[in-house]
């Protein structure tokens, strides 16, 4: 499906923005916006900060993109949405890789009590040392 396409299919309007943030994400990763700005600004002749955090929020909440948030860091995005798929973290470097579901299926994980709420996601970060990072610190010993 074409960016234009994935747009009119959640109700968005096409604009060049909304197009080059969606190529940026589907190139991969899981990107701060400075990356993502920096990127969408390669292919635009300008583009506004604001316009690009518009984009992303847009995107997200069409379910288009993903607005992930670890602990201590800087909020990402990534193009992988809707599996309700999970992540780990290098404690080190900051390196995020995707995890696929820890049981199957949606979502997930299931609360011995979840005080009466209704739970439709699991979000789950697991925390170690990247391969990088691991062979760094077997480098340092």
């Amino acid at each position: 499906m074409t960016g234009e396409e994935m747009l009119r299919s959640r109700g968005l309007r096409v604009t060049r923005p909304r197009l080059a943030v969606l190529e940026v994400l589907a190139a991969g990763g899981h990107l701060e916006v400075d990356e993502i700005l920096r990127r969408v600004r390669r292919r635009l002749d300008s583009v506004s900060t604001q316009a690009v955090y518009d984009v992303l929020g847009a995107l997200s909440r069409a379910g288009l993109s993903r607005r992930i948030e670890p602990a201590g860091g800087p909020a990402r995005y990534e193009a992988r949405a809707g599996d309700n798929h999970h992540h780990v973290v290098c404690r080190s470097c900051g390196e995020i890789e995707d995890v696929d579901c820890a049981h199957g299926a949606a979502p997930c994980l299931d609360p011995d009590n979840a005080g009466g709420f209704e739970v439709d996601e699991a979000e789950v970060t697991f925390w170690g040392l990247c391969p990088n990072c691991q062979q760094r610190r077997s480098a340092d010993q």
